[in-house]
């Protein structure tokens, strides 16, 4: 294909576009259909360290340095509002760009303009505090302040929600952004950047450069003008992150994979179950760091409920993710396509039983589908169950007990969320209290709010986005003493 007939994506710098310093391009591809539909601009270390610098002299010196937080906010309502008028464009990018079904990416853009508008009326609300001390003659409060420039660097699955979930709590602490998006899914980045400068926001202020984690990524984490790291996206490239970040002991926050236990108890509505269970794993076709792709099921139930469950998958349609009647749609990238292959043929080769899928599907184009699979049999140990796939594919795992339950819950890795089906309150209380996991929801899945801190415990991430947890993330807490004595004491002389 003649890149001449290419859509051309720039990095976006200092409030413009910037072509890459390299002039080298590369193509961005549809998932539906196989081919490519853009050039995006192919960063490098020298791209890096313009966009740093542009950020850095925002923060110092330009006129946001300047902005109270109550102007800074009045800019985020700004952005909130032209978001709204934006979705339908900025989704269509999405979708064109990693195959989220058309009503699930609309609805997750449009949502993104709510973290704007909570985070701008947060902007003003983060109040210090006066400290009693037991030391005589002084007063000490505490100042909140912005860390300084901030690098954003997001995955392909739901590239807008995620920046914004860094992003909006950041701009409303004061600091200023690059945002490094995943090259697979780097048009809407650029666009969305646009809106900043409709916005009023000072040149500088956010940034995007497009690229490879190797060749540009790298550069910016390790700039020694950034000040902190946020990162969505898999364990290995987070661990690299935080190894590279402490080199220049800069703070980070890592939201990173899952692994998530959805527990079914033989005293839930079964019918409410099963559809919870097929949200959890197979929405965005299972593309979610949240996915609840191990289902544990107590072994009273375990065969009424597989054959529920497979009785509701089997109708799902895949196809193209316009349609309405679509309701899988590809995998966002074929490499994460061929990885989700070799792990169903992995789950076959430990022993586990295929009840459902397991089969690419060749017939729907050029695209990169895979069927919406099930397998049982599983046990905790297999590697289907321990490790993220990251694909359509739900390993099922029988329990005994509320303790077994919890046993195999939490024997792994990871700890990003968890699902519990029971009409038991006190069930629903202590499992929430023993599943080690920063999210637990109890008879829903899959819920989340600009609102609500989200993170992970053990190897799903550090620190919290969303809510109020989140701003302070971006803050450093100064302490100020001022004396009220008048008489300082002399300290060559023994009081």
């Amino acid at each position: 294909m003649q890149h001449r007939e290419l859509l051309r994506f720039q990095h976006f710098i200092d409030g413009a576009d910037h072509p890459p310093a390299s002039g080298e391009y590369f193509e961005t591809q549809s998932p539906y259909s196989g081919e490519s539909w853009g050039l995006v601009a192919r960063g490098d270390a020298s791209d890096a360290d313009a966009a740093v610098g542009a950020a850095r002299r925002a923060f110092e010196s330009g006129a946001w340095s300047r902005m109270t937080a109550t102007e800074r906010g009045g800019l985020l309502f700004k952005l909130a509002e032209l978001l709204r008028r934006n979705a339908a464009k900025l989704a269509a990018i999405e979708m064109r760009d990693n195959g989220k079904l058309a009503g699930e990416v609309t609805s997750q853009v449009r949502y993104v303009a709510e973290y704007f508008q909570y985070y701008a009326g947060l902007a003003d609300k983060v109040q210090s505090h006066v400290i009693p001390t037991d030391k005589k003659g002084v007063t000490c409060f505490t100042r909140y302040e912005a860390k300084g420039v901030v690098v954003i660097i997001t995955p392909w699955n739901s590239p807008l929600t995620l920046t914004s979930w860094k992003l909006a709590p950041a701009l409303a602490a004061g600091c200023t952004v690059v945002i490094k998006p995943s090259e697979y899914t780097s048009p809407s980045a650029v666009v969305f950047a646009q809106l900043f400068k409709e916005a009023g926001f000072p040149d500088g202020v956010v940034n995007v450069v497009t690229g490879f984690g190797n060749e540009v990524g790298g550069a910016l984490v390790e700039h020694p003008d950034v000040a902190h790291v946020g990162f969505t996206g898999g364990e290995a490239a987070g661990t690299a992150i935080y190894q590279m970040a402490a080199k220049g002991l800069k703070t980070v926050t890592l939201e990173l994979g899952g692994k998530s236990p959805n527990i079914v108890f033989d005293d839930a509505d079964l019918d409410q179950a099963v559809k919870g269970v097929v949200a959890g794993i197979f929405a965005a076709a299972g593309q979610t760091c949240i996915a609840g792709s191990r289902l544990l099921v107590q072994r009273s139930i375990h065969d009424e409920f597989v054959e529920r469950l497979v009785a509701l998958v089997r109708g799902a349609k895949l196809g193209d993710p316009e349609d309405p009647a679509t309701r899988i749609g590809p995998i966002a990238t074929r490499p994460q396509f061929e990885k989700i292959l070799a792990y169903i043929d992995i789950a076959r080769s430990e022993g586990a039983i295929c009840a459902l899928g397991g089969n690419p599907r060749k017939d729907l184009g050029a695209g990169w589908f895979v069927e919406p699979t099930i397998f049982t049999g599983v046990r905790n140990d297999m590697r289907i169950a321990q490790e993220e796939v990251f694909g359509p594919v739900l390993s099922v795992i029988p329990f005994e007990d509320e303790a077994d339950a919890i046993r195999i819950a939490n024997d792994v890795l990871y700890g990003l969320a968890a699902g519990v089906w029971t009409r038991s309150l006190h069930r629903g209380m202590l499992m929430s209290e023993r599943l080690r996991a920063g999210t637990v929801w109890i008879n829903n899945y899959r819920q989340t709010s600009f609102t609500t801190p989200f993170g992970g415990y053990k190897r799903s991430g550090i620190g919290r986005e969303s809510g109020t947890d989140a701003i302070l993330e971006y803050l450093e807490t100064k302490s100020v003493w001022i004396s009220t004595d008048l008489d300082v004491p002399n300290p060559f002389v023994k009081q």
